[in-house]
């Protein structure tokens, strides 16, 4: 099993490292990484400048790569370039932070498992709920237990997943909620300041997540202090919609 390994938090980051050592217990892991932090980069690539890759050592032991580029830019590089052979499989984290919700559309560590999905290969983006001492060592634990459960699972074709763990979870047993991604909208606002030179400037604030509904989604199950796990596709088309419109006219001149 060939496994490579991703983040958007940047090479040195702790989640990374920790999901690293587990990872390694299923098989050989291939770390390529930001150099820098590239949290909420979404699936930007680098076209405009040149991807420079900086080999990373832990003592004489070679780590991996060092990119300074995106996380969707180190998978692709990864998979044509870097790793000595094709993975079997793409993990991305631990990212320090949830990826739940519409947060999933902007996250870098989850571009990294989509960009893996795109060249055919089984890819997991797995997060953590955010803490100054985020216990790292055994959400990785937890995180590799499920990809464990996922690769005995046959599939046809390739999967992405999106894994979140809270801290509620950390260091207990417990099952693993299957859900949808939720879709509620929520953090539209911000806080108008002024700089020292009196021009406008606006800060995001960190909004509460919607209010749960009918429907358990990861964001209201997540609230529960169950780990989630979402299937999740990059095929934007709305196919049932698209099957509608082959019956339009539509002409221009």
């Amino acid at each position: 099993m060939n496994i490579l390994l991703c983040n958007d938090d940047g090479i040195y980051a702790p989640g990374l490292r920790a999901m690293e050592q587990e990872l390694a217990k299923i098989g050989n892991v291939t770390v390529i990484a930001p150099a820098t932090e590239q949290s909420g980069v979404g699936h930007s690539i680098t076209f405009l400048s040149p991807l420079v890759c900086k080999e990373v050592y832990d003592g004489d032991r070679k780590r991996g790569w060092a990119v300074d580029g995106s996380p969707a830019d180190c998978v692709k590089l990864g998979v044509a370039e870097l790793c000595p052979e094709r993975p079997d499989l793409v993990v991305s984290g631990i990212n320090g932070g949830l990826n739940a919700g519409i947060n999933v559309l902007y996250s870098g560590t989850v571009a990294a498992a989509i960009e893996g999905s795109f060249f055919g290969i089984t890819s997991v983006a797995v997060s953590l709920e955010f803490d100054e001492h985020a216990p790292f060592d055994d959400a990785a634990k937890i995180a590799a237990d499920v990809i464990r459960k996922i690769l005995e699972r046959p599939h046809d074709q390739s999967q992405l997943y999106n894994l979140n763990i809270p801290l509620a979870a950390v260091g207990q047993p417990g099952q693993v909620h299957m859900v949808p991604m939720g879709t509620a909208r929520y953090g539209e606002h911000f806080l108008k300041r002024k700089d020292p030179k009196n021009r406008d400037y606006y800060w995001a604030t960190t909004d509460p997540p919607p209010k749960p509904g009918k429907i358990e989604t990861d964001l209201s199950a997540l609230e529960k202090g169950f780990v989630t796990l979402t299937p999740l596709h990059f095929d934007m088309t709305r196919h049932p919609v698209l099957e509608e419109m082959k019956s339009w006219e539509i002409g221009y001149t």
